[in-house]
């Protein structure tokens, strides 16, 4: 019995998705002559900072020390001339609606930096899986035609090979950075980036006899 013939085509879908997750970054400094007071200093700035996160926890799924810093500021005849002190928090927002007040409000606080929002989609999240049937659906469609050309059509689907889906990476657009300062009557609109989501596959079926060879 003669084999069918078989048809390879590649299938693939780009779609734009709204972003799930923003993440932002809060660093607190100190700097004194005396190490102590230093710490002391970092350590009510970044309670503060704590305090303020508190204040949104319907806002903010996710916060992290992402790092911490104290060292001493070596002068070049020798010595200590002063200790420096960092805090930085992550913070990953999902309520874009309150971001911007967000920011402003970390940002304002003494000695603060606040970069980002860094625009993301969860892991496994569900526009992957859109994405993905729509790529097996293109491939699909392209076999079809093929088979169309040739006076046949598409009669078994024998293997699906999945390329790879591709989310889009962490994006930092329209990044804010801010250092405290006196108070302000602002408010700062945020803009979400889309983000772009790819798949590809490649779908082999089997299609009946050509009739139009």
């Amino acid at each position: 019995m003669a084999e069918q013939p078989l048809i390879s085509v590649r299938g693939e879908a780009v779609r734009e998705v709204p972003p799930e997750l923003a993440v932002i970054s809060a660093t607190v400094s100190a700097r004194g002559r005396n190490r102590q007071d230093t710490l002391e200093r970092l350590t009510e700035r970044a309670a503060e900072l704590r305090t303020a996160l508190d204040d949104y926890p319907e806002a903010i799924e996710r916060r992290e020390t992402a790092g911490v810093q104290v060292y001493p500021e070596v002068k070049r005849a020798g010595g200590v001339s002063a200790y420096t002190g960092r805090v930085t928090t992550t913070v990953t927002v999902t309520d874009f609606a309150v971001l911007g007040e967000l920011l402003l409000r970390l940002g304002n606080q003494e000695q603060t930096a606040v970069a980002g929002p860094w625009w993301q989609l969860r892991p496994g999240s569900t526009a992957g899986a859109e994405v993905r049937r729509a790529a097996i659906a293109d491939a699909l469609r392209r076999a079809g035609e093929y088979a169309e050309a040739v006076g046949a059509r598409v009669d078994r689907l024998v293997e699906i090979i999945d390329e790879g889906a591709e989310g889009a990476h962490p994006m930092a657009v329209r990044a804010a950075a801010f250092a405290g300062g006196p108070e302000m009557d602002l408010a700062l609109v945020i803009d979400p980036q889309q983000q772009t989501v790819r798949a590809g596959v490649i779908v082999r079926v089997t299609i009946t006899d050509p009739t139009a060879l």
